[in-house]
């Protein structure tokens, strides 16, 4: 099952930061689909675009993570609906869908990579 799945690599990132969205799937789940405003269990790791350098990641801390997501960075609002139990997802967010300009939040007008194992909904 995706609880045992092992901490994602990040491939460095070729070409400039990306200005929307960018959604990709590495692995397809065949579970329940996530819709906007759901409750998911995840394990992710984020890194920063720009640097290759992770910030966060839910595997670091040796537990996954439940939450609404309509609490989440827009990005992640965006991005999450549609990916099934059992999946990975790569999400590639610009700063205005993720902590906005440079300046509020130490992510603030930074691109950020996130890798998404979706191991619940509901």
């Amino acid at each position: 099952m995706t609880a045992d799945r092992t901490k994602p690599e990040f491939d460095a990132p070729s070409g400039p930061a990306p200005s929307e969205l960018v959604i990709r799937d590495i692995i397809v789940g065949d579970g329940a689909e996530a819709k906007p405003g759901d409750n998911v269990t995840v394990h992710y790791a984020g890194v920063e675009f720009e640097s290759g350098e992770e910030f966060d990641s839910s595997w670091g801390r040796g537990e996954s993570i439940q939450f609404p997501l309509r609490g989440l960075i827009q990005g992640w609002q965006d991005g999450i609906p549609g990916m099934r139990v059992g999946g990975r997802r790569e999400l590639v967010i610009p700063p205005h869908l993720a902590y906005g300009p440079a300046g509020g939040h130490f992510l603030g007008g930074k691109t950020l990579i996130f890798i998404i194992d979706l191991l619940a909904v509901g």
